[in-house]
């Protein structure tokens, strides 16, 4: 009889050790489901936001003030004058090429000009004394012009062969070696004024279709740089795909800068999209990727956190416009949101 009354007293007392183990290990995986994550976040609330596009260009020398000098037809350089950087003025000369073909071209030209007018003269007293018809004078006439223009174009490829800058400015380019043959389709200066350039910048066509003429632009020195360097405005959207760079091009007219531009320099831009009056805006470190989208995290009167799809309309700074999925007066997490889960119950911190 002791012996059965000691069994059931050691049977109670092992099921009594392994329920209290049970609910111990069952008090802690309650508390796991229910662990509080610590977070800071920020009551959404309309406010202005203007909507703006980052871009890198280079400096270029604006339309109308770049000369790219060739031979007026195929020769050698007998003399180089000037090299890239050197400041010239309006005459100055540049290059020299061989003249013999075109001295040459000049005296054939004279002599067919002289052969014309003379065939001209005979015809005429033909015509006036009634032996030959009109028609034999008006043909006669045609071939002095066109020998006259032969003439006029044969002494302009002389004065040619001596390559001088047309404008005041810095020379960009020299692609003329002395001795060298060139021809028509060969660039062998360029020559720039400094003073008028345009920032040309490279955008994805996207961005390009919101792009207006007139926008407002701020202009920084280098890629990625803070330097500010002043103002802009867009002067020009590029209505061509670039085939290599798969870009459109924006020029944008500088404005008053802090310091003059160079051509070739490379130019970060801020151009200005659209500014609008109520935007819901958050903080970028509110995002999370969510497949192709993003999401954000929503907390409740009960501090517990649930996740929302949003649509991105744009981004400034460190700030991002939300069109859709968010109101005003909702409250998102915003440090912490990539460690927390949907229906997580979190500690917020206001910022």
């Amino acid at each position: 009889m002791r012996q059965r009354v000691l069994s059931a007293t050691y049977r109670l007392s092992a099921g009594l050790a392994l329920g209290v183990l049970c609910a111990c290990q069952g008090g802690g995986d309650e508390e796991e489901v229910h662990a509080t994550v610590s977070v800071r976040t920020v009551v959404v609330q309309p406010q202005p936001f203007t909507e703006t596009i980052d871009a890198i260009g280079d400096v270029e020398a604006r339309a109308g003030h770049l000369a790219a000098l060739s031979a007026p037809a195929p020769t050698r350089v007998t003399r180089v004058y000037v090299a890239p950087g050197q400041r010239v003025r309006r005459g100055t000369l540049l290059v020299q090429l061989e003249a013999t073909v075109f001295d040459a071209s000049v005296r054939s030209a004279e002599a067919a000009r002289e052969a014309a007018q003379r065939g001209y003269e005979r015809v005429q007293r033909l015509v006036e004394a009634g032996v030959s018809p009109r028609k034999d004078l008006d043909q006669a006439s045609a071939e002095l012009a066109q020998a006259r223009a032969n003439l006029v174009s044969a002494q302009r490829s002389r004065d040619l062969a001596t390559l001088r800058s047309p404008i005041d400015g810095v020379v960009t380019k020299v692609d003329a070696l002395l001795g060298a043959s060139v021809d028509v389709n060969q660039v062998l200066v360029e020559v720039a004024d400094p003073t008028s350039v345009d920032v040309v910048l490279e955008i994805t066509p996207a961005n390009a279709a919101h792009l207006r003429v007139g926008a407002a632009a701020l202009l920084r020195s280098g890629e990625g740089a803070s330097d500010t360097l002043g103002p802009g405005r867009v002067a020009d959207v590029g209505v061509v795909v670039d085939s290599a760079t798969r870009s459109v091009g924006i020029r944008v007219r500088p404005g008053a800068l802090r310091r003059p531009l160079r051509i070739g320099e490379t130019v970060a831009a801020q151009v200005t999209v659209a500014t609008h009056a109520n935007a819901i805006v958050v903080p970028n470190e509110a995002l999370v990727p969510a497949g192709e989208g993003f999401k954000v995290f929503v907390v409740d009167s009960a501090n517990v956190a649930h996740e929302r799809e949003v649509t991105v309309g744009g981004r400034a700074g460190s700030l991002v416009w939300i069109v859709n999925g968010l109101t005003a007066g909702e409250r998102v997490v915003t440090y912490g949101a990539y460690g927390v889960a949907d229906s997580a119950k979190v500690q917020p911190e206001t910022s």
